[in-house]
């Protein structure tokens, strides 16, 4: 922290002081806890009883300020003694082996991290035995100093503010900055959008000026309504072509994607679908007010005008009024039922069902608008012609799920035997309907298997809201509730053989399920690039297991083996279908068992390519785990050091397994991009799959970089 956060942080730390303190203007342990926000009980009760410099058992304000103010304006070796006594528990001046192993259990259980009691004494050994120069069986001052120079960046983290320590997380800076959306950056990486944008404003206002010129003979209001409704028949159907997938993904190989921005129609689809909300309110607003000045000068009262069909507005039998209240009442509820609440909320269903209502819509705005059919005849029948495709190839053949794997955090990891005629690229994904859960739902989901899998289909689906939770709970029945009886009558033999063969987790069935795709994503862009940054947030890393799969197949490929001996080596990757030089694949989980969904294929892509050097990987992984303290947290510098000793002696990670060492904390995505763009490899391509938060915050790094960013939705 700067001089003035470290003055702003002090004060805090005043204010709260004095709201928790009582009359003696003193505070015990369980108030130190509160006051600071510092919420495990060994690094509360050492902090506590090192800033007691009277042992009186509390802290008064004096003594906290001048504790906190050696942390921030002393030198390294102040700030490095203060954690020598945080470490050295019976004040004894040395730290033993088992102090130190209390300390790293408490920053196991600080970090959120989960490990073998073994693992835990391998820890406190690797470190014990690094730090223990003289081999006297305890850790002096000077001891604990030389190790830690070992580590750059723990000494840099030290030297820039020990406040950071006792930081809360809501006093993270707020900086000013050029809102994005007005950098040169954010204009040119997101050109064919904008532009996009312009000419869709630009036929909008087209349209709006001349419906109006053509009513001019009307009033102002009639006028209005009359544009905005002319808005609305092209809205209406331009909102449909949006969402025509098979022709998108049809698309996507064409040169039509390097100007039009097709990887971005959902966004387009709800850019539209909010116009079409707004000009609907218009629009009725208009009419209501027409209405009003009509009914003063005719026999005909506003209500009349409104809800029935007596004053004769409308091609069909005057029902325009009333047609016109129904549509929009249907197209507020289509709105309010998408939003992001509503669908991130464990609510898909809602969303799901109160879409369907577009065919309504369309039949109510036939009867509604004289003109309309003439904007819907092409787009409609191209539509319907998806739909019957999407019929048929959902229901040719028999698919049947034929295994399952209950992952941690509620992920169903479904196989499904893969018919001839099914055909993919990575990262695309499908339709799925499982009539045993919900026969008439069906929901899209990224396939997470390679195109290179000859037999089976791949799907990873985590539990967040009703369906999938119900996918969840119905395998995780017994397995003879999940068989249907036909093939327990048929295949009895094999049945019993399975069951001998499945885990609680882990179970082979034969459940019918039907599925609509594939269909493309934004991640075909992939073996066009040069180099590619994978990022995936928790089940995010799905189309990438598909991306990565594929990838190391065609690596596999070109690696060549000599005869003679055993050198090995790889052919150059880079040919017609496939640019790529370089891919950093970064993977950010909350907790330590989220790992566990990817880590047997994360295994296998690390051994394809173990006879490489470092620097001649064409595959470089990242991991990072936010529940887990960051190395500028005093709370986890020992753990941190132990790990990183532990990981070169076995030479893999402690927490994953994996050769890859797991990252404490989140990415710092200036420094992360800053090393990508030094490396040189050609120009990047962001692919990110996640929480919309996140994707914010890359997209914004990555105008910055100016390298090109695209999103998944599934």
């Amino acid at each position: 922290m700067s001089v003035d956060e470290d003055a702003r942080w002090l004060d805090w730390v005043t204010k709260q002081f004095e709201s928790i303190a009582g009359d003696d203007k003193e505070i015990d342990l369980d108030e130190f806890k509160t006051a600071l926000k510092v919420k495990e009980s060994f690094f509360a009760e050492r902090f506590f009883a090192l800033f007691d410099s009277d042992g009186s058992s509390s802290i008064s304000l004096d003594e906290l300020l001048k504790a906190l103010d050696l942390l921030i304006h002393g030198n390294e070796t102040d700030k490095l003694k203060f954690l020598f006594q945080v470490y050295d528990v019976d004040g004894s001046g040395s730290i033993d082996p088992d102090e130190l192993r209390t300390v790293l259990k408490s920053c196991l259980r600080e970090s959120a991290i989960s490990l073998p009691e073994e693992k835990l004494d391998d820890l406190t050994l690797a470190l014990f035995e690094s730090a223990d120069k003289d081999n006297s069986g305890s850790i002096t001052f000077e001891e604990l100093k030389a190790e830690l120079e070992n580590f750059p960046e723990v000494m840099e983290n030290l030297t820039i503010s020990a406040a950071n320590w006792l930081k809360p997380p809501e006093m993270e800076e707020k900086r000013s900055h050029t809102p994005r959306y007005l950098t040169r950056a954010y204009w040119h990486n997101n050109s064919r959008k904008l532009l996009f944008l312009c000419v869709y404003a630009g036929l909008s206002l087209l349209l709006f000026i001349g419906a109006v010129l053509q009513h001019s003979e009307g009033n102002i209001f009639y006028m209005l309504a009359k544009g905005c409704g002319q808005c609305l028949n092209f809205n209406c159907t331009f909102v449909m072509v949006l969402m025509l997938r098979r022709c998108l993904t049809w698309l996507r190989v064409t040169w039509v994607v390097r100007i039009l921005p097709l990887d971005q129609n959902i966004l387009l689809h709800q850019i539209v679908g909010y116009a079409i909300f707004c000009y609907t309110l218009l629009h009725t607003t208009a009419h209501v007010l027409n209405f009003v000045q009509l009914s003063e000068r005719s026999g005909f009262s506003l209500w009349e005008y409104l809800l029935t069909t007596r004053p004769g507005i409308g091609w069909v039998r005057g029902t325009a009024s009333v047609t016109g209240i129904v549509l929009q009442v249907a197209i507020c509820l289509m709105v309010l039922c998408s939003s992001t609440f509503v669908r991130r909320s464990g609510h898909f269903e809602v969303f799901y069902w109160s879409h369907l209502s577009y065919v309504w819509v369309w039949a109510l705005l036939m009867v509604h608008c004289a003109n309309f059919w003439k904007w819907f005849l092409v787009p409609g029948l191209v539509f319907v012609l998806e739909k019957i495709v999407g019929i048929a190839v959902s229901r040719m053949g028999g698919l049947y799920i034929v295994e399952v794997n209950l992952l941690p955090s509620k992920v169903t990891h479904l196989v499904i035997k893969r018919p001839q005629f099914f055909h993919f690229k990575p990262g695309d994904y499908v339709y799925i309907n499982i009539p045993e859960i919900a026969k008439y739902e069906w929901h899209p989901f990224t396939i997470s298997s390679a195109p290179e899998q000859p037999d089976s289909l791949w799907l990873h689906i985590r539990s967040m809201g009703q369906w999938t939770n119900r996918l969840f709970e119905y395998f995780r029945e017994p397995e003879t509730q999940s068989l249907s009886s036909k093939r327990l009558t048929t295949s009895l033999k094999h049945r019993r053989q399975l069951e001998a063969q499945s885990g609680e987790n882990h179970r082979f069935c034969n459940i019918k399920c039907y599925v609509d795709g594939p269909y493309g994503t934004p991640t075909r862009q992939i073996f066009a690039s040069e180099h590619a940054v994978l990022i995936g947030a928790g089940i995010g890393i799905t189309p990438f297991a598909s991306i990565l799969q594929s990838i190391m197949y065609r690596y596999r490929r070109r690696k060549q083996n000599c005869p003679n001996c055993s050198y090995s080596w790889c052919e150059n990757i880079k040919d017609s279908d496939m640019k790529l030089r370089k891919v950093d694949f970064i993977w950010i989980n909350r907790d330590q068992k989220s790992f566990e969904w990817f880590v047997s294929l994360l295994t296998k892509l690390e051994m394809d390519q173990a006879d490489e050097d470092l620097e001649g990987r064409f595959l470089e992984m990242h991991m990072y785990m936010t529940s887990a303290l960051s190395k500028n947290d005093m709370k986890a510098i020992g753990l941190q050091m132990a790990l990183d000793l532990l990981a070169k002696k076995e030479k893999r990670d402690s927490i994953t397994g994996l050769r890859t060492r797991t990252q404490p904390g989140r990415p710092e995505w200036g420094k992360v991009f800053q090393k990508v763009s030094e490396e040189n490899k050609g120009k990047v391509h962001v692919f990110y799959c996640g929480a919309p938060a996140l994707a914010k915050v890359i997209k914004a790094q990555c105008e910055h970089f100016n390298f090109n960013f695209y999103k998944e939705n599934f």
